[in-house]
């Protein structure tokens, strides 16, 4: 990251929010299945919904009603994911298999309770991204066409200063995801010597995420500088497994990648409990560890079952929110 993006994250810390939570306790949402748009009222607040019964998905047969009403089940769970963290919308206003865009700023208009996060770009531009801290925030996003979830790593009081680092493990196309769950073991045992927590989740797509809850201290660029240090050297130590080249087409057929650079400012991944854009709209869904070494399978979870499995199992991920637990890392360049 540049002095000048470093910069621009610091002004972000300064003048982060406007707009607050919804005052309205979480309550239970049914959409109803019978009508193309309705108003949902919370307290003061009102979220428009529209073309609920266009189809997201076509095998099986899912509509738009049907993903608004998954986020609504796994609200509770969820929202502390997403709380204080800028989101990046990613937006298939004709479903899954249809086209898809990113958008940054805030749509006008935009609903004036919407709390934002005002980032400094390098580029001098100060973007004012959504904030979902509550249930309207979440529909509102959801209703625009974000099948998946997309927020920063850094909270917005500090958008420089992740609170987790990242590796995504990406397979090579046509690697079996059975070698991805071998590297996330290896990725879990080399951390644990390092003392380092980790939690793993599938990606909803092709590969797995492990995440590390730290200490808020570091910037974005020192994480991102571990991150890189730590893959290099698990890929040395494993060389017909992993890979940390960047480079697609540099990259090994039948490897993984421990892909480091999703640590740098201003990417993100798919949230916890995200839909993705799949066949039979699978989940990103956090794991047991158990779960990794027993054969999981990307298919395992799905829109039609995450929230029955959240009500049994509760939220795996919540260590990545709690106090205590986090690592702290040593001094970095």
């Amino acid at each position: 990251m540049s002095g000048a993006e470093s910069a621009a994250a610091h002004r972000a810390r300064l003048r982060h929010v406007r707009g607050g939570r919804d005052p309205v306790r979480l309550r239970r949402v049914e959409l109803p299945t019978d009508c193309d748009a309705l108003t949902l009222r919370f307290g003061t607040r009102e979220v428009h919904l529209t073309n609920l019964r266009k189809l997201f998905w076509r095998e099986p047969r899912i509509t738009k009603r049907d993903l608004l009403q998954y986020y609504a089940d796994v609200a509770r769970w969820l929202l502390p994911h997403l709380r204080d963290r800028a989101m990046v919308m990613k937006r298939y206003p004709n479903g899954a298999a249809g086209d898809f865009f990113f958008m940054k700023r805030a749509p006008s208009p935009h609903p004036e309770w919407l709390a934002l996060c005002e980032i400094g770009h390098k580029s001098g531009n100060v973007i004012n991204f959504p904030l979902i801290q509550d249930l309207p925030a979440l529909l509102w996003v959801v209703n625009l066409g974000c099948i998946d979830l997309n927020q920063w790593y850094a909270p917005c009081d500090d958008v420089d200063r992740p609170d987790a680092i990242n590796f995504d493990l990406d397979p090579v196309e046509g690697t079996d995801f059975a070698r991805v769950r071998e590297t996330a073991l290896h990725v879990r045992d080399a951390l644990r010597d390092l003392g380092m927590p980790s939690y793993a989740k599938t990606t909803g797509a092709s590969g797995m995420h492990i995440y590390v809850p730290i200490v808020r201290g570091p910037t974005q660029k020192q994480v991102w500088t571990f991150a890189k240090q730590f893959a290099g050297a698990l890929a040395a130590r494993h060389p017909a497994l992993i890979t940390a080249v960047y480079r697609v087409a540099d990259r090994p057929a039948d490897h993984v990648l421990v892909d480091y650079n999703q640590n740098a400012w201003g990417r993100t991944l798919a949230s916890v409990y995200s839909v993705r854009p799949q066949p039979r709209a699978t989940v990103s869904t956090p794991l047991r560890w158990s779960e990794v070494e027993h054969g999981v399978q990307i298919e395992d979870f799905r829109i039609d079952n995450v929230p029955q499995r959240l009500a049994s199992v509760g939220d795996l991920w919540a260590p990545l929110l709690a106090k205590r637990g986090r690592f702290k890392l040593p001094s970095l360049p």
